[in-house]
């Protein structure tokens, strides 16, 4: 049996193979082309259960295949499944593009919608057909014949133009390493830094020590190493992947034009200005203005802040570093300098505190505290021998959920870190269905039969993800729509992500997850102080930096004319002007991969990440009120904000809470800039 067309359990990876791809698909969607005929066609009047959860039926099967071929595609690429996802990715487009579109779906949705039967069906299934309709009139179900055509057309480039903008980046970080035999040039590089170069090398049949523009190998360059012109190369290679500077192949500048042309064709067919107005209609956000206004707001707070850091770094470089003109590629190095002689520790001391085994069963013990849980590891068909699989129990022992764990990265991994969505909860003939989800970051892997050591902001990042994974894990929605982090506002998905990063800043945490590699010692409160006291270092620098993409973003997709004289390139350097402090050389070339907004789900929506941190703050600041670890404040959180899922608008969820709407003061407190409040 093909497995990509079994759904009676967990995906069956270890017997994955491209060839299987294709013929599933073709059986999935003549299984689904003939059901959306019978719907259409039936006689009855449309209700949930002769209408909704048929079709229901049909697309999660078809997504749960297709969510396979994408992962793998995601995170084992190769060329054939490169090609086979490639050549199949356009019937996936175009079937769900024409369901969209579907006219008479539409009108069955609608007449449920002003059915009596619509008063009595559930507040989640209310909102999944209000979603539905809302979402219809996006896909361009409205639009005459001929225009919805061309909208058609558009949607389908657009999903090959991302899918070919991710495989550049991919190509052109992948096509990158320098060969380093001289060891003097690699003096400041910590001791494991060195060796996984070195075992690089070796596995690539070369001499000395191999380094590339992974994060693993490439952000340690940055930061410690002493050598100038070493930490400029490689800054050089990094910022002009998929540019024109390298393998025209790979040039990702055409691609990123075309794409706002085509999502600008795309507005105008549906009546908006421009797609930003699109990208708003499911996110909690009201227009572009409102967008751009609470970004710059914050700009204003920030940049006193950044430009203060800054100060301080360039006095510092010059003093102690003899760096008199200070570029960014001395940046990090620069910073890690400054850190340690202010908080006398290192981020190369912390992280051998940090060994993974005892990081996850920190960070779970979090989890299983506050919300009265128990995670365990356990046994599921993996696509590669270091993923692991963990269950998720509650007090009585019954299933809650499982996720996968994928942690560490390899060249056939695209860079980042995500998580998606393998198995949604669901109530079903059968009973309820169990939640799954993927959970993927590009670490060091373990070397020499040591445990892999995690840098504290790679907890930080774990911790953001596996809060994406709890949302999606812990939902209590049973309705496919809306369950988990299905039709939750974009702009407050990153609600959970943010909140469980706070966990990483407290003692009580950190004291109980953390063990030294050598000695087994627990992290000395004394370091913990003085990471708490470093831990707004440079806050103001990397917030505006943030906002610096936030509010390239927003302007990229509501007033930038494509066709116009100004260049995207341009834009940012417009952006940077008002916003920055550090500006980079010419050469950089930051749209080529910005993949969040070209090759990702964040265009016109990368400013959530600061819009949901101001929920997450405040959110925090109630475990803050009243203990860290309170269950009775955590079960709260649990079933106002992570049972609820996209049943409800996210506001009225964080309301529920909270007590009260949202402000910015605990986000401006957490990150150092209270006084200017």
């Amino acid at each position: 049996m093909n497995p990509l067309l079994d759904f009676s359990g967990l995906p069956r990876f270890a017997e994955f193979k491209p060839e299987f791809v294709a013929p599933a698909l073709d059986q999935l969607l003549d299984e689904n082309s003939a059901l959306v005929e019978s719907l259409k066609g039936q006689d009855a009047p449309p209700d949930w259960a002769n209408f909704v959860g048929p079709l229901d039926d049909g697309n999660e099967r078809l997504r749960r295949a297709w969510g396979q071929v994408a992962h793998m595609n995601a995170v084992m690429n190769s060329p054939q499944l490169r090609d086979v996802y490639n050549a199949n990715l356009p019937r996936i487009t175009q079937y769900f593009t024409e369901l969209a579109q579907d006219e008479a779906l539409y009108r069955k949705y609608k007449a449920l919608r002003a059915a009596d039967t619509y008063l009595q069906l559930t507040a989640a299934q209310k909102k999944v057909i209000d979603n539905e309709l809302r979402d219809f009139r996006l896909g361009g179900a409205e639009l005459p014949a001929a225009e919805k055509a061309a909208f058609k057309q558009i949607i389908e480039k657009l999903a090959g133009l991302s899918s070919k903008f991710n495989d550049n980046l991919l190509d052109a970080t992948n096509a990158f390493e320098l060969i380093v035999s001289d060891k003097q040039r690699l003096t400041g590089l910590p001791d494991d830094v060195l060796e996984f170069a070195s075992d690089a090398a070796k596995q690539a049949g070369k001499q000395g020590w191999r380094f590339t523009l992974h994060m693993p190998s490439y952000l340690p360059i940055m930061q410690y190493a002493q050598d100038r012109k070493l930490r400029e190369h490689m800054y050089h290679a990094y910022v002009t992947r998929a540019a024109e500077f390298g393998d025209s192949r790979w040039d990702n500048s055409a691609i990123v034009v075309e794409i706002l042309r085509l999502r600008r064709e795309q507005s105008r067919l549906l009546g908006f200005a421009n797609f930003a107005e699109v990208s708003l209609q499911p996110k909690m956000a009201d227009s572009p203005q409102q967008v751009l206004d609470f970004l710059e707001e914050l700009a204003e707070r920030a940049r006193p802040y950044a430009q203060r850091d800054l100060v301080e770094l360039k006095d510092f470089a010059s003093r102690q570093l003899g760096l008199e003109d200070l570029q960014p590629w001395d940046i990090a190095y620069a910073s890690e300098k400054l850190r340690v002689e202010r908080y006398a520790f290192s981020d190369q001391e912390v992280k051998q505190y940090f060994p993974e085994h005892q990081v996850l069963q920190g960070m779970f013990g979090v989890v299983e505290t506050l919300y009265g849980l128990h995670i365990k590891s356990d046994e599921a068909s993996r696509w590669q021998e270091d993923v692991r699989f963990f269950s998720i129990r509650n007090r009585s022992g019954e299933l809650v959920g499982q996720f996968y764990m994928d942690l560490y990265a390899r060249p056939s991994k695209r860079g980042g870190a995500w998580m998606d969505d393998a198995i949604t909860r669901r109530r079903k003939s059968s009973g309820v269905q169990t939640p799954v989800a993927y959970l993927n970051c590009n670490f060091s892997a373990p070397l020499s039969g040591k445990p892999a050591l995690f840098t504290h902001d790679e907890v930080i990042t774990l911790f953001h993800e596996f809060g994406h994974g709890l949302h999606h894990l812990l939902t209590q929605v049973e309705v496919l729509g809306v369950s988990g982090i299905n039709g939750v506002e974009w702009d407050a998905v990153e609600l959970p992500s943010q909140f469980m990063e706070n966990f990483c800043w407290e003692w009580e945490v950190l004291k109980e997850m953390t063990r030294h590699i050598e000695t087994g010692s627990s992290l000395p409160r004394a370091l913990f102080e003085k990471m708490v006291a470093a831990k707004n270092f440079q806050s103001g620098m990397q917030t505006v930096r943030q906002l610096e993409f936030a509010i390239f973003d927003m302007r990229l997709h509501s007033d930038f004319d494509p066709d116009g004289r100004k260049t995207p390139l341009q834009l940012v350097d417009e952006v940077r002007r008002g916003v920055a402090v550090l500006f980079p050389p010419a050469y950089h070339r930051f749209p080529n991969s910005f993949s969040h907004i070209f090759g990702g789900g964040y265009a016109a929506g990368y400013y959530s990440y600061k819009w949901a941190e101001v929920l997450s703050a405040d959110a925090y600041s109630m475990f803050e009120e009243n203990g860290v670890l309170n269950s009775s404040v955590g079960n709260r959180f649990r079933e106002e904000i992570l049972a609820a899922g996209g049943s409800r608008p996210a506001l009225e969820s964080f309301i529920a809470f909270r007590g009260r709407k949202p402000t910015i003061d605990a986000l401006l407190r957490h990150n150092g800039m209270a006084q200017a409040a």
